[in-house]
C-alpha cells in the first residue's frame, strides 16, 4: 500500500484517537493513549564500527485498558531527507502478519487492523534502522574510543527507540545488542546473555523487570573495565569505567553507594530494582538517574575524592526512589523527581556529615534561588500545561527551590508527620506514578492538616518572602512589639515565622512563632526585659529575606 493510501486508510481511525489522546486540563499538552497500557517492550539493536547507522527491531507487548482502541501512536523520529538522519521504518506487524502504519514527523502511527476489547493483549513489532540525531550518541570518548551512550532525558529516546516517550506510561524492557566483540554492553537491570557470534560479534541481552518510563531506557557500549563490588543486601553493586581509568574510576565510584541505600531504603522503603551500577558514560553532563545503571560524564572519575561529583553520586542514588521508582505523571510536575532527589541528597548530608554541612547546602540553594527570582519572577515549580520540553527543568527553580520547598513542608509539619507522609506516598505510588496532588493528601493525611494553601504558593507560583521588620520593647507594658511588612510584589504568604529571643542573664533563646498572613501585621510578645538579641528563622526553615531593626522612639 502506498503512503498516501495509508494516509487516507487511517485518516478516520486516526482523527477519533487523537481526540482520545487530548492532555486531561491542567496537564502538559503531551497527548496521550489513555486506552492502552504497555506492559513491556523488548528492543533488539546492531551496531557496528563501519557506519553509525544502527538496525533494530522492537516489540510492544501492549493490553487494552478499554474498548474501541484501533490505532496504536508511537513516538519515533522519521528520516529527514536533509540532514540524512533519523529512522526509517521497514515493517510493522503483530502475530497474524504485517500492519498499516504511516510514519511521519516524530509519530509512527499504526492502523491495528480492528477494535481492540478491554483486557485483551497485543504484541506489535516494528523493524527500523537509520542515524539517530541524537538522543543514542556515537562518538569518541576523552581518549578518543569510539563509544555508543544514550542521552534520553527528556524526550529523545524517540531518536532511536519506538516508544510512548513520555513518564506517564512505564513497562518493563529488555535490551539486546549485537556489537563489535572487542566492546562491552551497559544497560537496565540484569545481564542474563551474553554470546560470542562469530566473525568478531557478540550478543548482549539485559532485562530490566521492574516498569519504567522511556527516558531511563539505556544503553552504554564502550570497551570498560568492570568492578564488581560486595553486594547490597541481595542485590549487586558494579562500577563500569574506561580501561584508562579504572585505578581512579574504581575508587570515585566506591563512595557513597552502599550507605545512602542504607539510609534511603530504611527511611523511605525497599529498593525497587534488581541492581545498581555506576557508569562513566560519554555524553552525560553531570549524572543522569538510568535505573539500575546511573551514567556519569566522563570526567566523574577524574577526582575520587570530589566533594562534588560525591553529592552528584547521592544525588543521581536518591533518584531511584523518585522519578524512577515513583515517577511524575507528567512533565507539570517534574518537580517530583528534581527536587525530591535535590532535598534527599542535602538530608544525607546532614546524616554523614552533620548539621552545619547540611544548612551551608541549604544557604547556597537560597542564595541561588533569591538570585533567579531577580530574574524570573513568576517562574513556578509546578508548570501549566507544559509544551515547551526546553522549558522542563530549571537547575534552580525546579531542583533547588523545589527542595526547599520540602524542607519548609518538613519545618510545618513537623518530623514525624513528614516522615509518615514520605513513606505512605513512596509506599502508595512506587513503581507507578504520582501528581503534586498524590503528595499533598498523602501529607494532609499524616499531618492531619489541610496544605492546600501551602503548597498553592509555592508551587503555582513564583517568588519568596521578602520580610521589612522592626521591633522595639515596651518595659511599661512588658511587651515586644514587632512591626512587619512582607515586600515581595506577589500576594502575601500564610507561613510560621519564628523569632528567637534573647535575654539578659539568660543562657538560652526563647523561640516564639509568628503567623505571616497580611501585608502588614504587628505582633505583641509578652517580654518583661529588654532582649539583648532577636532573630528571625533561628533554625533556617524558611526561604525568604528579613531586614530586622530596633525602631529607635
Amino acid at each position: 500500500m502506498t503512503r498516501a493510501r495509508a494516509r487516507a486508510a487511517l485518516l478516520v481511525a486516526l482523527l477519533g484517537a487523537l481526540l482520545a489522546c487530548a492532555a486531561p486540563l491542567g496537564a502538559d499538552t503531551y497527548p496521550r493513549q489513555p486506552g492502552i497500557d504497555v506492559l513491556d517492550y523488548s528492543f533488539a539493536l546492531t551496531l557496528s564500527d563501519e557506519s553509525d547507522r544502527i538496525e533494530g527491531e522492537a516489540a510492544v507487548r501492549l493490553r487494552f485498558a478499554r474498548d474501541g482502541i484501533s490505532t496504536l501512536e508511537l513516538d519515533l523520529v522519521a528520516e529527514s531527507p536533509g540532514t540524512g538522519r533519523g529512522m526509517r521504518v521497514s515493517e510493522v506487524r503483530d502475530d497474524a502478519g504485517p500492519l498499516r502504519f504511516v510514519h511521519e514527523g516524530e509519530r509512527l502511527k499504526v492502523d491495528l487492523g480492528g477494535a481492540g476489547r478491554a483486557g485483551d493483549g497485543r504484541r506489535i513489532a516494528v523493524r527500523y534502522g537509520g542515524v539517530p540525531a541524537t538522543g543514542l550518541l556515537i562518538a569518541p570518548n576523552k581518549h578518543g574510543d569510539r563509544t555508543f551512550f544514550s542521552d534520553n532525558w527528556p524526550v529523545k529516546a524517540r531518536h532511536w527507540l519506538p516508544v510512548i516517550d513520555h513518564p506517564y506510561e512505564k513497562a518493563a524492557s529488555e535490551m539486546t545488542v549485537t556489537a563489535p566483540a572487542h566492546y562491552q554492553v551497559v544497560s537496565n537491570g540484569l545481564l542474563v546473555e551474553e554470546t560470542d557470534l562469530g566473525e568478531g560479534l557478540r550478543r548482549t541481552r539485559w532485562r530490566q523487570s521492574v516498569p519504567i518510563p522511556a527516558w531511563l531506557y539505556a544503553v552504554g557500549v564502550a570497551r570498560f573495565a568492570v568492578e564488581h563490588r560486595p553486594a547490597w543486601r541481595g542485590r549487586p553493586i558494579e562500577s563500569w569505567v574506561y580501561p584508562q581509568d579504572r585505578d581512579t574510576g574504581f575508587r570515585a565510584f566506591a563512595e557513597p553507594t552502599r550507605d545512602a541505600l542504607d539510609f534511603f531504603e530504611d527511611r523511605v522503603g525497599p529498593y525497587s530494582y534488581e541492581r545498581l551500577a555506576h557508569v562513566q558514560a560519554n555524553g552525560v553532563r553531570g549524572g543522569m538517574e538510568v535505573a539500575t545503571s546511573i551514567f556519569y560524564g566522563d570526567d566523574s572519575v577524574a577526582d575520587p575524592a570530589s566533594p562534588r561529583w560525591w553529592r552528584v553520586r547521592v544525588h543521581e542514588i536518591a533518584h531511584q526512589w523518585w522519578g524512577n521508582a515513583v515517577t511524575e505523571s507528567d512533565w507539570d510536575d517534574v518537580w517530583l523527581s528534581e527536587g525530591f532527589a535535590t532535598y534527599f541528597t542535602h538530608l544525607f548530608v546532614e546524616h554523614e556529615l552533620g548539621r552545619d554541612a547540611f544548612v551551608a547546602g541549604l544557604r547556597a540553594d537560597r542564595d541561588a534561588i533569591r538570585e533567579f527570582d531577580a530574574k524570573n519572577p513568576d517562574y513556578r515549580i509546578v508548570h501549566d500545561e507544559l509544551a515547551d520540553m526546553s522549558k522542563v527543568l530549571s537547575g534552580v527553580g525546579t531542583y533547588r527551590k523545589g527542595g526547599w520547598v520540602l524542607h519548609m513542608l518538613r519545618g510545618v509539619v513537623g518530623d514525624e508527620a513528614f516522615w509518615q507522609g514520605i513513606r505512605a506516598y513512596y509506599r502508595e505510588h512506587r513503581d507507578g506514578h504520582a501528581t503534586t496532588d498524590d503528595f499533598r493528601r498523602a501529607m494532609e493525611a499524616a499531618s492531619g492538616r489541610d496544605l492546600k494553601v501551602f503548597f498553592d504558593q509555592w508551587l503555582t507560583r513564583g517568588g519568596m518572602i521578602k520580610l521589612r521588620a522592626t521591633w522595639r520593647h515596651d518595659p511599661a507594658a512588658g511587651q515586644l512589639r514587632l512591626d512587619v511588612e512582607q515586600l515581595q510584589p506577589q500576594v502575601p504568604y500564610a507561613m510560621p515565622l519564628q523569632v528567637a529571643i534573647e535575654l539578659p542573664g539568660e543562657s538560652g533563646r526563647r523561640v516564639v512563632t509568628l503567623e505571616l498572613a497580611q501585608r502588614r501585621q504587628q505582633f505583641e510578645v509578652p517580654l518583661p526585659d529588654r532582649p539583648t538579641s532577636i532573630a528571625f528563622d533561628p533554625d533556617f526553615l524558611l526561604l525568604m529575606d528579613a531586614e530586622l531593626a530596633e525602631r529607635i522612639p
